[in-house]
């Protein structure tokens, strides 16, 4: 038998399986350009400031622009390629992402470069929230876990480099080069895709798109992510961002009533039914708020506390990608032979113990010590990623890829701006407590206390996720137990959330 897969599944085509690595190439590049393009513009604030002669909350939105477009878009292009296919949608994606970065370095002012950063964000978001279907359906579904592993390594390895290129870059070019420096990558990118990428059309051509629905859930989403960007600074009890909240759980509730109404929703509410898609997003999401959370505050405490320079702080800092890109393709790969749910527990047990044993850090700790304390949360963080990822995008049918992996996508997205929102202000609520009414003027041993507190509280998260995980992994395994999984409710296109025939089953 040859490598394509012929299925058994009657609304599934044959898959050619043989350029797969290419496939996989030309995918991680894209999402390795969307991982350093938001680290390496954070490095450059400063010169930003200095360069456009524009204050410090105006350039924010230089970060926050890409952040708050990126967020509105992912499900809803997720959705689109389903209907116009993944492949039309993904190279779009790529050529869009590349006219925003050489316009990004031509604009003319600030605010021109804001307006820019949305164009280039558009085109992120074809990329991000396609990335994870496309390898979904370009691999054979044993080696799921692997594939989506690997392709978390490049966006780890981006993570890493991005600020040190950014670093290079801006001492040696003007900062207008670390948008630049996204071309040469992006068009190979896009040749690959031209080239590689199978055609991965869509099956239910005569769908429409759910303009209501995905009005109402930008809205709703524009007035969360505002409430958090915004809050830091206002506070979480000021009138507009209470009101911000408030409108968010009114379209939240708008947003259900619209799609179980029309005949094509934006996003089938039915996925979230099935449990190893509902609740593996639901960890994911504690995971991500944890991660965001602590990763922004130790910089502070490598800088404030022990008084080491930036350049230091940033080299400590990488260790975390820099292991997430060895041991990621290894966990998912792992996950393929034992099954996602004990690989992704194994790895919120690494992440529990990581935090616990940060809260042993002092004043006096070495960055040696440092590093080992941050070691089980990398690792864990490692071990979890790619199996439970491999389990959401089991759980669903194929004509619902697109958007599975958009909701993924978002929910990271999502996760990481409540992260550093929420947990910044308690953050910056227990230092005020320790005795320090600004955290630039805070005492090294108040910063130590409030971080020591933002460890136990995201542990207690993480535990959190652990339950979960655990009872739903016993439920799993009593209900299957001896029997195939019972067929699930159909979707309203006619489709069943049920692995195809020729698929494993990837709910365990």
């Amino acid at each position: 038998m040859t490598q394509a897969a012929i299925s058994s599944h009657p609304t599934r085509p044959p898959v050619d399986y043989s350029k797969k690595w290419w496939v996989l190439l030309a995918v991680g590049l894209a999402l390795f350009l969307g991982s350093v393009d938001g680290s390496i513009v954070n490095v450059a604030v400063a010169p930003l400031m200095q360069s456009l002669h524009a204050d410090f909350p105006t350039v924010q939105w230089v970060i926050l622009s890409y952040l708050l477009t990126l967020t509105l878009l992912l499900v809803g292009m997720g959705r689109l390629a389903d209907m116009m296919g993944k492949k039309r949608i993904f190279v779009t994606g790529i050529v869009v992402f590349l006219a925003g970065s050489i316009l990004c370095g031509l604009a003319p002012n600030v605010y021109w470069l804001i307006g820019f950063r949305v164009l280039q964000a558009v085109g992120a978001a074809m990329l991000i929230a396609l990335g994870t279907a496309i390898l979904t359906e370009a691999w054979p579904p044993q080696q799921r876990g692997q594939v989506l592993g690997l392709a978390a390594g490049f966006i780890s390895l981006g993570i890493v480099l991005g600020p040190v290129a950014g670093g290079l870059i801006l001492g040696a070019l003007s900062w207008r080069w670390i948008f630049y420096v996204n071309i040469p990558v992006g068009a190979i990118s896009l040749l690959l895709a031209l080239l590689y990428l199978p055609p991965m059309s869509p099956q239910n051509r005569r769908e429409r798109f759910d303009f209501l629905g995905a009005v109402v859930m930008g809205g709703g989403l524009l007035a969360f992510t505002l409430a958090m960007t915004v809050g830091q600074n206002a506070g979480f009890t000021d009138p507009l961002i209470l009101g911000l909240l408030a409108a968010s759980l009114l379209m939240l509730a708008i947003f259900i009533v619209v799609e179980r109404r029309v005949s094509y929703p934006i996003m089938d509410l039915s996925l979230f039914r099935v449990p190893a898609f509902s609740l593996n997003l639901f960890t994911a999401t504690l995971a991500f708020v944890a991660i965001s959370g602590v990763v922004l505050l130790l910089p502070i405490y490598l800088n404030l506390a022990l008084g080491l320079d930036m350049t230091r702080v940033g080299l400590l800092m990488a260790a975390v990608p820099l292991v997430m890109v060895l041991l990621q393709p290894i966990s998912g790969a792992l996950s393929d032979r034992l099954g996602t749910r004990p690989v992704s527990l194994l790895g919120l047990f690494f992440i529990l113990a990581g935090y616990l044993t940060m809260t042993t850090l002092q004043l006096d700790s070495s960055q040696v010590g440092f590093v080992w304390r941050m070691l089980p949360v990398s690792i864990g963080m490692s071990i979890f990623n790619s199996p439970n990822n491999s389990a959401i995008m089991g759980a669903v049918p194929r004509t619902r890829l697109g958007v599975a992996s958009g909701i993924l996508s978002m929910v990271r997205t999502l996760g990481q701006v409540t992260g550093i929102a929420a947990l910044g202000a308690f953050f910056a609520s227990r230092v005020v407590h320790y005795g320090s009414t600004e955290l630039d003027l805070a005492t090294p041993q108040a910063i130590l206390l409030a971080l020591h507190d933002q460890f136990f509280l995201v542990a207690a998260l993480i535990l959190a996720g652990i339950v979960v995980s655990a009872l739903t992994w016993r439920w799993e395994i009593r209900t299957q137990a001896g029997k195939a999984p019972a067929p699930l409710q159909p979707m309203k296109d006619g489709s069943a959330v049920v692995a195809p025939a020729d698929e494993p089953n990837f709910h365990a």
